[in-house]
């Protein structure tokens, strides 16, 4: 019986963006997510850094688009997760869910605090930050270079049932089992 190991999530996800061989692009079966200013395993600029922590950033989502939903698709999702957080769990630094299905694209600045720039009924999920809104990158000084994991999902349903103050960790369980596709884009940044 041969016995193997599965590959840690970072690299498999590495091993797509490699695949893909696209600048600014990661599909899955088809669909694609697309951040015009964000290059796979390119560093974050100054605009994707959260302003708080030590850190002095823009604090802003980047621009995003998505195209090649499944069959089936009823809405999206977005998040932005740092696998490489010193908390034994990562970082979630955006949720966003219940995105209309017929939204295939965000503007830089969606995830601010007031969501003035979100799509009608799209709801943004609470962050390790503790705030609903995007918070961007911020590692702690000295660390090797975090990732962050941008993923669009394809869902099969118009709105997950989580509570209006689920967690981070309820919001994803949800993703995960309404998911038709995903597609990610993995950026990386330190200080």
């Amino acid at each position: 019986m041969r016995h193997t190991r599965p590959l840690p999530t970072g690299a498999a996800m590495g091993l797509l963006a490699a695949a893909m061989g696209q600048p600014g692009m990661a599909a899955s079966a088809g669909f694609a997510l697309e951040l015009p200013t964000i290059r796979p395993d390119s560093t974050l600029t100054e605009a994707q850094v959260y302003n708080g922590y030590g850190c002095t950033g823009g604090n802003r989502s980047p621009a995003m688009s998505w195209s090649g939903a499944p069959p089936g698709t009823r809405s999206f999702a977005v998040t932005v997760f740092d696998p490489d957080a010193p908390t034994g769990s990562g970082w979630w630094h955006w949720l966003l869910y219940d995105i209309p299905v017929n939204v295939n694209s965000l503007p830089e600045g969606a995830g601010d605090r007031d969501g003035r720039h979100l799509p009608a009924g799209a709801v943004q999920g609470r962050t390790d930050f503790g705030t609903p809104a995007f918070g961007g990158a911020c590692p702690p000084r000295g660390d090797r270079p975090h990732r962050y994991v941008f993923t669009v999902y394809a869902l099969k349903v118009e709105k997950i049932d989580v509570p209006a103050d689920a967690t981070a960790a309820t919001i994803g369980f949800a993703l995960n089992a309404n998911q038709l596709a995903k597609a990610s884009i993995t950026a990386v940044y330190g200080r």
